[in-house]
């Protein structure tokens, strides 16, 4: 599927740049997590969409990652 040229891959990459935006601009250290953390899911599966694994590879690593940061985070504010 594209529209003005652009592939449902390469929506779901802007999508995700934009949710890593969004949540660097929030105040709540709790809501910058969450938001984060659905940048990070978008990510991997952008990670997982692009055509050849060895470039989405490292996407996926880094993406994963960060999400368990924010999850270790978001569970130990919450102990």
């Amino acid at each position: 599927m594209e529209l003005f040229g652009i592939t449902g891959t390469e929506y779901i990459g802007y999508l995700a740049s934009l949710m890593v935006l969004i949540s660097f601009t929030t105040k709540d250290v709790t809501k910058l997590r969450l938001v984060n953390m659905l940048g990070c899911i978008l990510f991997i599966i952008y990670g997982f969409l692009i055509p050849t694994l060895r470039i989405g590879l490292p996407i996926i690593i880094a993406n994963t990652a960060i999400f368990c940061v924010n999850l270790y985070y978001l569970f130990k504010k919450k102990n």
